[in-house]
């Protein structure tokens, strides 16, 4: 059992260190986007399936309340948690349109939307983005493995380099925590962002 621990808190840290090596650009440049997002005044939305879904509730959950600092409180929506909409469409329109009709209701021109796909082929998360496009939102994946289909739908695709799902998850959680950090440090605080 020590042995499997050990593996597997190796394996992490390589993948930190892969994400610091070839990820931090596309990390630094997602956050300003968002940042951009925020101050224009529009929102954010969040989608995901299963731990995916978790992840994009955790995020909606860090912008709106907070995540270090005391600020007020910024627009975000996940897209998976109401699930009255996510039944009613799923029995009206299928699942594949989960995430979609929801963008379709709520989303307008400038906002970001967010797609959460450790395969990067989920359909119901393309289907969202193909709309938010459509829409004149910024579309972003956080995806993993080789960034599968979604990635062609995302003005920024984040992909976390490894086949491994449960290393993508950790990938996903570690980048939004930097993400939230990086948003707060930018719109709130001083001398951060030009200010």
């Amino acid at each position: 059992m020590h042995d499997l621990i050990c593996s597997q808190l190796q394996e992490h840290r390589k993948l930190m260190v892969q994400i610091e090596n070839e990820l931090t650009a596309t990390i630094a440049n997602l956050a300003q986007r968002l940042i951009d997002t925020f101050q224009i005044g529009n929102k954010l939305l969040i989608m995901g399936n299963g731990g995916s879904a978790a992840d994009a509730q955790h995020f909606a959950g860090e912008i709106v309340s907070r995540f270090r600092i005391e600020r007020p409180g910024l627009p975000a929506i996940a897209l998976s948690t109401d699930s009255s909409i996510l039944t009613a469409i799923g029995n009206d329109y299928g699942f594949e349109q989960v995430f979609s009709r929801q963008v379709e209701a709520l989303a307008s021109p400038g906002d970001a939307v967010i797609g959460i796909s450790t395969s990067g082929n989920s359909p119901n998360v393309a289907k969202a983005l193909e709309v938010a496009r459509q829409a004149g939102c910024t579309t972003i994946g956080l995806l993993g493995k080789d960034g599968g289909s979604i990635k062609e739908l995302c003005d920024i695709p984040l992909i976390i380099p490894s086949p491994d799902t449960p290393r993508v998850q950790e990938g996903h959680i570690t980048i939004i925590h930097i993400l939230c950090d990086l948003i707060e440090q930018g719109m709130f605080c001083s001398g951060v962002n030009g200010r």
